[in-house]
């Protein structure tokens, strides 16, 4: 059965009396209703007072035949909840998710399901999420793929601000710039100094257009002032393979993909993009240590359907913040690179709507071509 909360006036009217009357019989209810009426005819003076008795007697009957807010929350989740997630089976964000959904699905008796659908730059998960019954079985993995979209696509069939109810943030990605081991970099002065003094000799790269790496290398550019084409590539591999071959001589990409060759040695992190360092990493410098100001980085949490009754909102946040500071849990995300930190639904929004901001700003300076 799904839950569905009655939030139209009457049933508002009705609810505190049918709480405070439920335990009423009809029969002695209806007995009290007709007492009324006659008493009604000969006191008019008390009139009133009887009416009013009447109405309370009245939502004594009508009180089984209705669900209350408290009641359709006492039962829910009653069946499997849906988790979309835009993006395919095996990355960080698809990973994150289940370790989540394992959690809450431990908490709440039911299984939370997790569906892949990574097509269209994540608009068709985005859009199946927003259309679908706001009953709190249905959630979206959103990221800050969702705040970047209005930017970069000339249309879009939802608002990713008005069409869902933020739950709480998972957590952060951060990126790392990094160079090749046998690169005369050191810095991320060093860098800044070289594409300044050959600005045709230095290219930054990152994977696709729009992801997060890629517009977090045009706000270094932007911030430090620097004209060096940024080159997109397919995947993380192809960024790896261009720092050794000297086709790029800077990446920015997360800190994931690259573990391995991080550990082994053949590539070296010269600044994460984290507004402080990294306890993992302590010895890297953060970029804003020579470019001031300078944040960013990727993240990601669930969200309902804008019209999701706020009852739902508040229990799926409690049980998200709860699993999240669960040990095993929190030690799961991060070994696969996450930050772990919970929010308020209000937090949520907050962030959301600050980098929409943010990164329409950025696309902008970069003269990106929306889609």
């Amino acid at each position: 059965m799904q839950v569905r909360l009655n939030t139209s006036p009457a049933a508002d009217a009705a609810r505190p009396l049918s709480r405070s009357m439920s335990s009423s019989p009809p029969a002695a209810a209806s007995t009290f209703v007709l007492a009324c009426s006659s008493a009604t005819v000969a006191a008019r003076a008390t009139g009133r007072v009887l009416a009013l008795g009447c109405a309370l007697a009245i939502g004594c009957v009508l009180a089984p035949g209705m669900s209350s807010t408290a009641q359709a929350q006492g039962k829910y989740p009653d069946h499997p909840i849906r988790v979309v997630v835009p993006f395919g089976p095996g990355g960080v964000a698809d990973v994150s998710t289940r370790i989540l959904a394992q959690q809450m699905t431990a908490q709440m008796g039911q299984q939370f399901v997790v569906e892949n659908m990574p097509s269209a730059g994540g608009i068709n998960a985005a859009q199946s999420a927003a259309r679908a019954n706001p009953d709190g079985y249905t959630l979206l993995l959103m990221s800050n793929a969702n705040a970047v979209a209005p930017s970069l696509f000339k249309s879009l069939p939802y608002d990713p601000i008005k069409d869902f109810q933020p739950i709480s943030t998972i957590g952060y990605f951060d990126l790392i710039m990094v160079v090749d081991k046998a690169s005369p970099l050191n810095s991320v002065k060093d860098a800044i100094e070289l594409a300044k003094k050959s600005p045709d000799r230095f290219n930054i790269g990152s994977i696709v257009t729009g992801s997060t790496q890629h517009l977090s290398a045009e706000l270094f550019k932007s911030m430090a002032a620097l004209d060096s084409p940024t080159v997109p590539f397919k995947n993380s591999g192809e960024v790896i393979t261009s720092l050794k071959t000297g086709d790029i001589q800077v990446g920015f990409e997360m800190l994931s993909p690259l573990a391995t060759q991080l550990k082994a040695g053949s590539l070296r992190a010269i600044a994460v993009t984290s507004p402080k360092r990294l306890p993992s990493m302590p010895e890297v410098p953060t970029v804003a240590e020579s470019v001031p100001g300078y944040q960013s980085a990727s993240w990601n949490g669930w969200a309902a359907p804008a019209k999701t009754p706020r009852a739902l909102i508040t229990r799926l946040n409690q049980e998200m913040v709860k699993a999240l500071a669960a040990p095993a849990t929190k030690s799961k995300l991060q070994d696969v690179g996450v930050d772990v930190r919970s929010s308020t639904p209000e937090g949520f929004k907050a962030l959301l709507v600050s980098e929409t901001e943010k990164w329409r700003k950025v696309v902008e300076r970069a003269k990106l071509e929306k889609q």
